[in-house]
C-alpha cells in the first residue's frame, strides 16, 4: 500500500486554484478585468484569475496566510463535497477525472 507524502507539521504545501466564483471585491475585480462582461467571466480561468485578483509574479512564494494576498476562512461556513470531472479545454487524457470542483452539500 502506497505510503501518503503530503505535507504535514506546519510545513509549507500548494493547492492550484484556477478559477473562482467571485463573492466579495467584485467592482475592483471588474476594473481590472474590464472585458469580461459576465460575472461567471472575472476569474473562469487561471489567466483571468490572476488578473482580477491583481497577482503578479512578485506573488510567488508569498505565504497567503499573512501580507497583502491571503486566503481567509468564510464569514459562513456551508457544507460543499469535492466533485472530480473530465478536464475541458485539453486535447490528451480529457477524459481523465482530474478537475475537482467545490459543490453544495446533498441533503
Amino acid at each position: 500500500m502506497p505510503q501518503h507524502r503530503g505535507r504535514t507539521g506546519g510545513q509549507p504545501g500548494c493547492v492550484l486554484v484556477r478559477a473562482l466564483q467571485p463573492v466579495a471585491g467584485i467592482e475592483i475585480m471588474r476594473q481590472r478585468r474590464p472585458a469580461a462582461r459576465k460575472l461567471e467571466d472575472l476569474a473562469s480561468g487561471p489567466g483571468k484569475l490572476t488578473l482580477a485578483l491583481g497577482i503578479t509574479r512578485a506573488h510567488n512564494g508569498a505565504d497567503i496566510t499573512r501580507g497583502p494576498l491571503v486566503v481567509r476562512e468564510p464569514v459562513v461556513e456551508r457544507p460543499f463535497e469535492i466533485a472530480a470531472t473530465p478536464r475541458i479545454g485539453i486535447a490528451k487524457c480529457a477524459d481523465l477525472p482530474l478537475r475537482f470542483v467545490l459543490t453544495p452539500a446533498r441533503g
